[in-house]
Parts: C-alpha cells; structure tokens; sequence
C-alpha cells in the first residue's frame, strides 16, 4: 500500500479497485439483479397461463404445490407462480391473463418449501384471486 504526502491518488484507486470484489457492489453496479429478474425491477407483472403444474415440496415435507407456468406479456420471458389458497387452481384456465408479484422470499428467491418459485398469483383477468377463493367475487366470463 502506498503511504505518505503524494499517495492519496493511488490509494482511491486501490480503493476503487477494492470494491469490485464486494459482491453486492458488483451486482448492484453492473445491475446483474434487474437483469436477470423476470419482473425487470417491477413490483407486479401481468402474463398469459401456459400450463397448471404441480411442485413437490422441499423435505421434510410432502405436498404437491399447485402452480402455474407464465409468459410475462412486457418481455416475453417465462416463470412459474405460485397460486396461494385452497382450490385457488381452480379458479385459473390455460390462456388467463393473471397478475404475479414476488412471493417474499430471501433476497428475491424462492419461500418456504416451494423450489425455483419466485412468485404468486394475486389476479385473474383482473379478479383478486383471494376475493375468488374465499366466494367473494366470481371468475368473470369472457
């Protein structure tokens, strides 16, 4: 490390240099996360319903999550929802325009038992999917 009256040039550069190899300084400067984030830093997107599919469960649990796999409708790019409430799979069709928003796991990863899922289901066809669960509201015809 240089020392004295003329290093102050050099040691921001060491400094600068430094940095990069903080992961979390390169990510957020290079914008890795929003890259790679299928939302593109959204809160909420809307996308199309290809297919229902069912996600076993991490150990020690034994369940089979019901999901559904997504084209989000802004960039095109696919991602598997999960759809939150008893029977709430009932309620959704192949080709229905829901709304996902992340599910809340650590550092936008997946929650709980769930392996690769990211996000949930809040809509149908702009329907809370929660108000449809519950007997609230109906799944509107189209």
């Amino acid at each position: 490390m240089p020392n004295g009256k003329y290093a102050a040039h050099r040691l921001q550069q060491v400094r600068k240099d430094a940095r990069w190899k903080d992961t979390g300084y390169s990510r957020r400067t290079l914008g890795l996360d929003i890259k790679s984030d299928p939302l593109s830093g959204a809160p909420q997107g809307r996308g199309i319903v290809l297919e229902k599919v069912g996600v076993e469960a991490k150990q020690p649990n034994s369940a089979i999550r019901k999901c559904v796999r997504i084209q989000l409708i802004k960039n095109g790019r696919q991602a598997t929802a999960f759809c939150p409430g008893d029977g709430a799979i009932n309620f959704i069709d192949e080709h229905d325009e829901v709304t996902v928003e992340r599910i809340g796991g650590r550092m936008g990863g997946a929650m709980g038992d769930i392996p690769g899922v990211r996000f949930k289901v809040i809509a149908v066809n702009n329907v809370s999917l929660r108000e449809m669960v519950i007997g609230r509201k109906e799944k509107p015809r189209r």
